[in-house]
């Protein structure tokens, strides 16, 4: 008897690790033939076909992690979505070609466009403080930030960093937008704190 997505979440968030490598085999298909298409179809700009795929299992990772059963949103409707918003943004970051922390971090505010650290913190010209530091310090403070945020305020985190609007994170999570705005700045102060501190 196949079991389908939903009980399968369940064992997951029960800590079954079987569960979670049963997902991750049903979706690892589309997972390569959608980083196939992108790959085939647009200048990989350095990347590798693996890298794609690897972010798309990510992509999935973060749909397991944050995924809230609801009538109207569908699990693999929401995993689709995260999977395809995660290469898309891979593809996008390494097109521009900067590798720097402060343009490549964690995508958290305003008008729905992306922008790095720099609009967290401030402007980095003025704060030599959070001047360049290099990706094993980034993984540090992201890894901090997330140890200081609560369940929800994580849920919308990894949905912002993968790519969705606020109207989309609020209708996923059941949420009105005023809230996710609320949440995203709690989370934009209490990363301020982190870097502060250190």
């Amino acid at each position: 008897m196949e079991i389908n997505d939903y009980e399968l979440l369940s064992y997951v968030h029960e800590g079954n690790e079987e569960a979670c490598n049963l997902l991750f085999q049903k979706y690892k298909p589309f997972i390569i033939s959608y980083a196939k298409k992108l790959f085939s179809s647009r200048e990989p700009f350095g990347l590798e076909l693996n890298d794609l795929i690897q972010e798309g299992m990510l992509g999935l990772y973060v749909a397991i992690q944050s995924f809230q059963e609801k009538k109207d949103v569908k699990f693999y409707t929401y995993a689709k979505t995260c999977i395809e918003n995660r290469i898309n943004t891979m593809i996008t970051k390494a097109r521009r070609q900067k590798h720097k922390l402060l343009n490549e971090s964690v995508s958290l505010e305003g008008g729905e466009e992306d922008f790095g650290l720099e609009k967290v913190v401030g402007d980095s010209t003025s704060n030599p403080e959070y001047m360049i530091i290099d990706q094993e310090e980034q993984i540090i403070l992201l890894q901090k930030l997330k140890d200081k945020l609560s369940d929800f305020e994580e849920q919308v985190f990894e949905l912002k960093k993968s790519g969705f609007r606020y109207k989309e994170i609020a209708d996923i999570l059941d949420k009105d937008v005023k809230a996710i705005d609320n949440t995203i700045g709690r989370i934009k102060n209490k990363l301020k704190l982190i870097m502060e501190k250190d």
